[in-house]
């Protein structure tokens, strides 16, 4: 066998093991049974190794205030990951930094509005600029990343 055949082999068995030991990270999103923008988030996060049972709800403010989310940082959908709330279209690579470090004092992500350009709000080559805020229990909230600026 060639030197070059056995690094390809190498390196499939390395991929295929180290795809084998990814987490998937679950959680569910609230969401109107009417909005597409929330299924194009939802796919965005599947695509970036999270798996979210969907519920369906006609009314959101319930549940949004039992998350923790302010109306001045509300959007279209509502995520709960492993104990945490992400309100609207945050980027799924946030979401893993939020999950991963674990910052004092904060309970979740929320990207207000439903900015053009991000995760679900695609259209053409339209990009707003948006941030992303971090927000504690008692409507806090700091500046966790900015986009399109």
């Amino acid at each position: 066998m060639k030197t070059s055949s056995k690094a390809l082999i190498a390196t499939a068995l390395i991929t295929t093991s180290t795809f084998s030991f990814a987490q998937v990270i679950k959680g569910t999103n609230y969401q109107s049974p009417y909005c597409g923008c929330c299924k194009e988030w939802v796919k965005h996060m599947e695509d970036n190794g999270f798996e979210l049972e969907m519920v369906y709800k006609e009314n959101m403010t319930p549940t949004k205030i039992d998350l923790g989310i302010r109306p001045n940082y509300a959007s279209c959908h509502t995520a709960e990951i492993e104990g945490y709330s992400f309100e609207g279209h945050v980027p799924a690579e946030d979401i893993l930094r939020f999950i991963e470090s674990k910052p004092e004092r904060m309970i979740g992500l929320a990207v207000p509005g439903m900015p053009m350009g991000s995760p679900g709000m695609e259209y053409n080559d339209q990009k707003d600029p948006y941030e992303v805020l971090a927000f504690d229990e008692n409507g806090r909230t700091m500046v966790w990343s900015r986009y399109n600026q």
